[in-house]
């Protein structure tokens, strides 16, 4: 993806999230300089990869597949795995009209996904196999706001804003907006989406950046070599 067209869909996003009453933290406003200034100070929200992240999951055509998050907080696997500290994170995402976020799944994240605002967002499911693999015939179960819902291989639940679903390890899941645009909120388990993005085919889960103009703000994935010096 071009430099310039992530800048785009960061002013984008940030008025739309504007628009639904929503204000990001403060760090989102850095500006690379800033970041470089504050990245001691800031290790958490490095170490965690909190902040900006858009991807085209490598196929180049963002407005089909691709989606935009915003990672609000995030704990650290270490306390997940003792039983106790920050074992939970928080996002916000932009799923955009009929633009495909690929089927995946977890092996260790559970999480809320939440329409907060905007057109109809719609989340297809598939089960596992006894390996944990996609099986493309079996269905499971999901809560839909505390009550349960057993779906069928492949069926597409329709969340209107204020609506949510809670997926599983195991809960295969892609979703889009039909209808428009949706403010989506996900809140989950800790976050880890250098290791724990399962797809079913092939993608990438980071974009390319092709630097054709300076960033606006740095994405989860300049970090390493934005920061790197630091």
């Amino acid at each position: 993806m071009k430099r310039s067209t992530i800048n785009a869909i960061m002013a984008e996003a940030q008025e739309m999230i504007l628009r639904y009453g929503f204000v990001l933290p403060p760090f989102a406003d850095w500006t690379p300089d800033e970041f470089r200034k504050r990245a001691k100070a800031a290790e958490h929200i490095v170490g965690s990869r909190c902040g900006w992240d858009i991807t085209d999951f490598g196929g180049g055509k963002f407005d089909r597949m691709g989606l935009f998050l915003f990672t609000l907080r995030n704990g650290l696997l270490s306390d997940l795995k003792s039983g106790g500290g920050m074992c939970y994170a928080e996002k916000l995402l932009i799923s955009k009209q009929d633009q495909l976020t690929p089927m995946h799944t977890h092996a260790i994240k559970a999480e809320d996904i939440i329409n907060r605002g905007g057109a109809t967002l719609v989340v297809q499911l598939y089960g596992s196999d006894d390996l944990g693999r996609f099986a493309e015939d079996r269905g499971g179960a999901v809560w839909c706001d505390g009550i349960r819902r057993d779906y069928a291989a492949g069926e597409k639940l329709r969340l209107a804003p204020g609506e949510s679903v809670t997926l599983r390890p195991g809960d295969w899941h892609a979703f889009w907006g039909e209808g428009g645009d949706v403010l989506v909120g996900e809140v989950s388990t800790v976050n880890d989406d250098e290791t724990d993005n399962i797809f079913r085919d092939p993608v990438g889960r980071f974009a390319t950046v092709e630097e054709d103009v300076a960033p606006t703000h740095l994405l989860v994935s300049d970090y390493a070599t934005w920061l790197e010096s630091v």
